[in-house]
């Protein structure tokens, strides 16, 4: 299992916490507050919460998170150091000298600066080439951007394994073609920053006025496709280049004032604050956080239904991780996830639509098993579900480790007869007997099953009919013993 060790143990020093920790690596962690232990326990308990809801897969398990009293203790046996100290060079400066003589000369040291340049960083350390940007945004533990910048110093094996690493917690790094002050995304950010503080203090609009016009507009088209490719559909089937003859005379108009900054005023702060306080309308920032993780949660998870975006960076997570098949011997794990915020209802525990996702997600994970995957599906033939029959036993909460077990209780000629048992550890949650059709999609009628499924179907029935027969197979609707929980 690997290490990392994270120096400053703030907003963004919790949140590679909760990333490193989740996705299982030991996280040794070094502040000199007396209060890091709170604050980071705090943002992993929201972590705990929301970044399962991204992955269809479970968890690994957490990692162990220690607080050592040292620096030096604390990145003693690190394989990746983040520091997220204060934005001052000589800090930084100081903090890499005692990490570096404590450390393994093989770990990799990554800032978490939003400005400084790697060069900046590096200079007049014992190893430059082990020091480099790794620039987060919050929630580290839900955005996975990483803005990873090198210099000339860094050598391209030792970039190449902090790559690595990062993909491996599930995050995307952007490795920056040369250093630049603020890297990329934070130079985005000063200028739309800037434009609205003049704004404000225009009295053009509110803080309020300013965020919706993010947040209903272009924030949205942005946070799946990003600015180009927005633009490129602006130009209709004519294209960028379309685009650009179209627009392209708007940048020499006088619409913005990004080349000049307001006075940041005591009355132009107290104005700022004053609005943004009363935007947020009385919400704690815990609370905050938690409507803030919600929604990011909801809207990943729709760009991964959609696999566009960042959802597609998540379901090539999942893919990376998914397991193999397991023993014919057995019931086979068809599904192993947490339950996600958005699956829940009024009654606070998992729907029963989601239920039958769950043994929908199990019966498709089957049928790949038996090879009926997504060539054979494009090639026109497949599986139809003729009759379903869900048990509600137990309750699931957001949050909880579920899983599924299924047997095949028969399979041949043109029919698949399946039981799924859904569990929280032991704790049996619900049952779902599902009699399936083979079917070819040309004729959308029945066929039989083909050759290159029957093989392995049929010792997969075998296998399993030497097991004991489950409880609840063939039970009816009302029959006393079946209910457990309502809906």
């Amino acid at each position: 299992m690997k290490t990392a060790a994270i120096i400053g143990g703030g907003v963004i020093g919790g949140g590679w916490a909760a990333r490193f920790a989740l996705n299982g690596w030991n996280v040794a962690v070094f502040d000199p507050d007396p209060q890091a232990q709170r604050k980071i326990g705090e943002v992993m308990e929201n972590a705990r919460r929301s970044l399962p809801g991204l992955t269809d897969l479970a968890m690994p398990e957490e990692g162990a998170l220690s607080y050592h009293a040292t620096l030096e203790e604390a990145v003693e046996r690190a394989d990746l150091i983040i520091e997220s100290v204060p934005e001052r060079l000589d800090l930084k400066h100081n903090t890499y000298a005692r990490i570096q003589a404590a450390c393994r000369g093989d770990a990799i040291i990554g800032s978490s600066t939003s400005g400084y340049k790697p060069s900046q960083l590096q200079q007049d350390a014992a190893d430059p080439g082990q020091i480099m940007v790794m620039h987060p945004f919050n929630p580290v533990y839900l955005l996975p951007l990483i803005e990873l910048v090198p210099s000339g110093a860094n050598p391209a094996d030792r970039v190449e394994r902090a790559r690595q690493m990062l993909l491996s917690v599930g995050l995307h790094p952007l490795q920056l073609r040369a250093e630049i002050d603020a890297h990329i995304a934070d130079r985005f950010l000063e200028a739309v920053w800037r434009e609205a503080l003049w704004m404000v203090r225009d009295d053009i609009a509110t803080t309020g006025e300013i965020d919706n016009a993010i947040r209903y507009g272009f924030g949205l088209r942005w946070a799946q496709m990003g600015l180009f490719e927005t633009y490129r559909i602006a130009g209709g089937e004519a294209g960028m280049a379309h685009f650009i003859e179209q627009f392209g005379p708007c940048l020499q108009w006088p619409w913005t004032r990004l080349t000049d900054v307001p006075e940041l005023t005591p009355e132009l702060i107290a104005k700022i604050a004053d609005q943004s306080d009363a935007q947020s309308g009385g919400l704690s920032i815990r609370e905050l956080e938690r409507a803030r993780d919600d929604n990011l949660v909801a809207i990943l998870r729709a760009l991964k239904a959609r696999d566009w975006g960042a959802g597609a960076l998540l379901n090539a997570h999942d893919r990376a991780r998914a397991p193999g098949e397991g023993d014919i011997a057995r019931p086979l794990r068809t599904v192993a996830r947490a339950v996600p915020l958005d699956w829940t209802d009024y009654n606070g525990h998992m729907n029963e639509a989601r239920y039958l996702q769950v043994f929908g997600d199990a019966t498709d994970r089957f049928m790949e098993i038996i090879g009926c995957d997504a060539d054979y599906i494009a090639g026109g033939q497949s599986f139809f579900t003729a009759e379903t029959h869900i048990r509600h036993l137990a309750e699931a909460r957001a949050g909880a480790r579920i899983h599924v077990d299924t047997r095949c209780l028969s399979g041949g000629g043109k029919k698949m007869h399946l039981f799924h048992q859904l569990f929280a550890g032991e704790n049996l949650l619900a049952t779902g007997e599902h009699m399936l059709i083979h079917v070819s999609l040309d004729t959308r009628r029945a066929t039989a099953i083909s050759d290159a499924l029957a093989g392995k179907l049929d010792r997969i029935v075998r296998a399993h009919a030497r097991l004991p027969h489950p409880e609840g197979v063939g039970a009816a609707v009302g029959k006393k013993g079946d209910a457990g929980a309502a809906r």
